[in-house]
């Protein structure tokens, strides 16, 4: 728990900056766009297959980027995000989320920052991966940039 909680923090932390398989059977590879089970009012929102890296003891750990999504967040001009430019995930997350595969990109859109931080502290065991569906992450999400709105 405390290291999905710091993953949060890690995640909203960059915020600011910055032919169908069925779900359980698919095969995901890097540059995959994804339809998800959105949350109300996101059903435009897609999942973009950023990165994969294989951890030995976690297997594939899915570096996600989001758009279409409608964040909430006090820390930007017009209190609204559009996107999440990273997300950590297992593969339980995709499984439980995804519902249709739309096209595949030779160039996924940027984490590498949100990525580079991630890294650096998941080397170091301070940050793992969700395995929540990724609407549920975005909402965790959300929710912990409204805390820290409140505090500048």
């Amino acid at each position: 728990m405390r290291q999905s909680r710091r993953a949060v923090i890690l995640a909203a932390a960059c915020l600011a900056v910055s032919a169908c398989a069925a779900p359980g059977s698919a095969t995901y590879s890097e540059g995959q766009v994804w339809r998800y089970q959105t949350r109300p009012g996101e059903d435009g929102s897609r999942l973009y297959i950023a990165r994969i890296d294989d951890d030995p003891l976690l297997g594939p750990i899915y570096h996600l980027y989001l758009d279409g999504l409608r964040i909430r967040n006090p820390l930007l001009p017009g209190g609204t995000q559009d996107h999440l430019p990273h997300i950590p995930v297992g593969r339980a997350s995709l499984d439980t989320s995804v519902t249709e595969l739309v096209v595949v990109v030779p160039d996924p859109p940027d984490i590498g920052d949100g990525y580079r931080l991630w890294r650096q502290e998941f080397d170091a065991g301070d940050a793992g991966v969700f395995t929540l569906p990724v609407k549920e992450i975005v909402q965790i999400v959300e929710d912990a940039v409204g805390r820290q709105g409140g505090k500048r």
